[in-house]
């Protein structure tokens, strides 16, 4: 056991249960309107977008619930994603992107991040091809994936250049070509469902493509946009005129923001900045996307780490968990910040921590494969338990808050 534990005056956490059956929603008037629709999913798109960290990206969680609610409520499609393949290691459930040579990205962050370069919006990646005969692929995996509306957002601008998007016997060219620098959303229809659009740039102009959106006429699509190590407070960093573009393109009936893990294993929080973040990019959110569009917050999921620095052994909120293992005090701290910004906002709250059996939860998920070595991610079979515990909390506040 590393040595700093041992002096710990902490309580020692049993290996926590499995994921909570009851787990619920807190405050779910908050999303009353959107738990009212559920049954409309049949007779069009209902539309979550979820914006995260890398639990967000790594689309764990996320395919869970959207295979629960699919099979519940009808599938939609994709929804919502980054263009091409914009990092190695890209998770693309239930589709795949490829991409040929001539593309480079712009990410929210990081080394490869150009000052002064593309714009963001929410995948938190843009793509640029500076010449013709750069291409882009996105596949369905299977026929439940399938769609037949695509949508593609990119930076308008006089020296921008155009592309020809096709669309199963569908095809079309569009330009963002402008007199002033901007950003738009193009839409190609299919009158049946196929599984592939393509594009292909056809100039030897800069084309910048910030999102690609595929789905079907009725069903639930949930959109995961999740960037690696990200904070809410990175947000910031997305253009004002993009996220507002895609945003009303993406018309989402449930807006899902799920970060708090970087935040809770940052040895040097500073928790009023944290909470000024929340708050600032919540209230951005909402003044941009509408203030009717219900928000959900996910509390940061049972985590630990074996670094002293990390953990903080000299703050009282750490729990130690066995095994050179804690949970960071940081990370309880940023929850009950969440929470009680939840019921400050009128946001609804999901206990994430909380749904997989309180703090030290992760050392049994890890025992038994649920969730990786780090104690931090999860495997694929991990966030499908999640994903459909967090649907049926959902289903349950849905009972509750709608007669």
């Amino acid at each position: 056991m590393i040595r700093w534990l041992s002096s710990l005056a902490l309580v020692l956490s049993a290996p926590a249960a499995m994921a909570q059956d009851d787990s619920a929603i807190i405050n779910p008037q908050a999303i009353a309107p959107f738990l009212a629709r559920l049954p409309q999913a049949t007779e069009r798109p209902l539309h979550i977008l979820q914006l995260g960290d890398s639990h967000t990206a790594g689309d764990m969680l996320t395919q869970g619930w959207r295979q629960a609610w699919q099979t519940e409520y009808g599938a939609g499609g994709r929804g919502m994603m980054a263009v091409g393949r914009p990092y190695q290691g890209y998770l693309t459930w239930g589709v795949t992107a490829g991409q040929s040579e001539g593309w480079s990205v712009q990410p929210l962050f990081g080394k490869q991040r150009v000052a002064g370069g593309p714009a963001n919006g929410l995948s938190g990646f843009t793509q640029s091809a500076q010449q013709a005969g750069a291409s882009l692929t996105l596949r369905a995996d299977s026929v439940d994936f399938a769609f037949n509306r695509f949508s593609l957002c990119g930076l308008t601008g006089p020296d921008k250049g155009a592309v020809h998007i096709v669309l199963g016997e569908v095809s079309g060219d569009v330009s963002f070509a402008a007199p002033q620098a901007g950003v738009t959303c193009f839409d190609l229809s299919s009158a049946a469902p196929v599984t592939q659009a393509s594009i292909t740039t056809l100039e030897d102009r800069p084309v910048s493509l910030t999102a690609w959106d595929s789905r079907r006429d009725a069903g639930i699509v949930l959109s995961n946009l999740g960037v690696v190590g990200s904070k809410l407070s990175m947000l910031a960093r997305m253009d004002e005129a993009v996220l507002a573009t895609e945003l009303r393109h993406a018309s989402p009936d449930l807006l899902v923001i799920a970060f708090g893990t970087n935040e809770g294993f940052d040895p040097a929080l500073k928790l009023e900045e944290a909470e000024a973040a929340f708050r600032n990019q919540i209230a951005r959110l909402r003044r941009l996307a509408g203030a009717d569009v219900p928000i959900l917050l996910l509390g940061p999921p049972d985590a630990a780490s074996s670094r002293a620095d990390v953990a903080r052994p000299d703050l009282p909120e750490t729990v130690a968990c066995g095994q050179g293992w804690a949970v960071p005090a940081h990370l309880a701290q940023v929850r009950a910040m969440e929470q009680r910004l939840a019921a400050d906002l009128n946001l609804a709250f999901w206990d994430w921590q909380q749904a997989m059996g309180g703090a030290c939860s992760s050392s049994t998920w890890v025992a038994q494969g649920l969730q990786r070595g780090d104690h931090v991610h999860f495997s694929k079979d991990g966030g499908r338990r999640l994903g459909e515990t967090l649907a049926r909390a959902l289903d349950r506040a849905r009972a509750q808050v709608v007669k």
